[in-house]
């Protein structure tokens, strides 16, 4: 059995969108809000946290949702289309708002917005296990995860060549350019892709497949299993490192586009060059990274990861303006950042058995969740009633105790078996 690569690729594509709307989301929308409409930090982190707010809710409701909805289309096709219409139709009201300095239009369009993304988030990420037999999910996952930096990569480009280095900005041109990226993905998709009839061929090809749910095997059961209290210590220690580290790095992402114009004097879209360097070391540090987890365990990799990017958060405190030593930082925060988040989930579902792998995959994603509902509303305080220096020794403080608790994890530390694939070791969960 062979992965059909050109299938995977185009079923990539919705990823791909998703990956560059949110680019564009998390370093636009920030600016818009403070320079246009003169929101203060706290109110800007406020608004910042909404989409995981709404994600939250809205995410397990529309997969679930369409893994019910039975049409002509398929079950994930039909909310790909209308979520990526609708969203482009209010997308583009936010650049005619700012235009406009219509608050109002502005966050009405922008809450309508999330509710679209939101309708299709969930079901483009379950198309490809829908089209791709188990066996070869993994393989696939790489190439769904890539394409998504791609699209991450394209929109930062987008910003650092079009944005103008002074005076009064207009978004319009970048906020064109990612609906049309998010246009073509889904038409390119949609003629390619014929997802009912794809789903019933591999529907028969995993017809031999082993279960998913080892659990539900003979010799197995129904009941969840009750973890040992080392092991139920060792999960509660992950999990709060997770949220730690995620209130460090999604403080530093969400704020950044602005800390860079107010502290280091960065304008135009000059700031996209560093996050673009952190996103591209991120993924050529996948493979290395995939073999150092293979040979030295997850727990040590996850603790190098989380030592990088303090060294790098720490040395960012010290610089009055920008210099290109900057980049160095940023290729180590982009290495940390995919060293720990690699490895960190495969940790939390170790601890567990097969039938319960659903539960510990919502438990990781509630608490990495939670931190980034919190930590723009928190951080923004700070960066408006303290200073704007605050944000790197705030996110120096946070990986610091990610690193304590994660210390404490005494579970979860298989060594992987080594990738058959190269591929194979860009397959994450994040």
């Amino acid at each position: 059995m062979k992965l059909n690569y050109k299938r995977t690729f185009f079923i990539g594509l919705a990823f791909l969108s998703i990956s560059a709307f949110w680019q564009m989301y998390d370093n636009i929308i920030p600016l818009i809000l403070q320079g246009t409409f003169h929101l203060n930090e706290t109110v800007t982190g406020m608004i910042m946290a909404a989409d995981n707010v709404l994600a939250v809710f809205l995410l397990p409701l529309l997969g679930s949702l369409s893994d019910k909805a039975d049409t002509r289309y398929g079950r994930r096709t039909p909310f790909i289309v209308v979520g990526t219409a609708l969203a482009v139709v209010f997308m583009m009201l936010l650049p005619l708002a700012d235009n406009l300095e219509n608050l109002g239009l502005f966050v009405g369009s922008l809450l309508f917005l999330l509710i679209a993304m939101g309708l299709y988030r969930s079901p483009a990420v379950a198309l490809m296990p829908d089209l791709t037999p188990k066996p070869l999910r993994s393989q696939a996952n790489a190439i769904i995860n890539l394409m998504g930096a791609v699209g991450g990569v394209y929109t930062l480009i987008l910003i650092s060549v079009l944005l103008k280095d002074d005076g009064k900005q207009d978004y319009m041109p970048v906020f064109l350019g990612v609906a049309l990226v998010m246009v073509l993905a889904v038409v390119v998709l949609v003629c390619t892709i014929r997802e009912k009839k794809l789903a019933q061929e591999v529907l028969i090809e995993d017809g031999d497949a082993e279960p998913e749910d080892k659990s539900l095997t003979a010799g197995g059961g129904k009941e969840r299993t009750h973890l040992a209290p080392d092991v139920r210590r060792s999960l509660v220690m992950i999990l709060l490192s997770i949220f730690l580290w995620f209130m460090a790095y999604n403080a530093v992402t969400t704020a950044f586009s602005r800390y860079a114009r107010v502290v280091w004097g960065m304008t135009g879209g000059g700031f996209a060059n560093c996050l673009m360097v952190a996103t591209v070391s991120a993924i050529i540090g996948y493979i290395p990274i995939g073999i150092i987890s293979a040979k030295f365990g997850r727990k040590v990799c996850i603790l190098s990861g989380l030592a990088l990017m303090l060294v790098s958060f720490f040395a960012a405190i010290f610089f009055q303006e920008f210099h290109p030593a900057i980049n160095i930082g940023f290729v180590l925060i982009g290495m940390g950042w995919a060293a720990v988040s690699v490895n960190s989930l495969p940790m939390v579902v170790e601890m567990c058995k097969a039938g319960d792998v659903g539960r510990y995959t919502g438990l990781y994603y509630t608490f990495s969740m939670s931190a980034q509902i919190l930590t723009p509303v928190l951080s923004g305080a700070f960066l408006q009633y303290v200073s704007y220096r605050t944000l790197f020794p705030y996110a120096c403080i946070f990986t610091a105790l990610a690193m304590a608790t994660m210390s404490m994890v005494r579970h979860g530390d298989n060594r992987p078996e080594r990738k058959k694939t190269l591929l194979e070791n860009f397959d994450v969960e994040d």
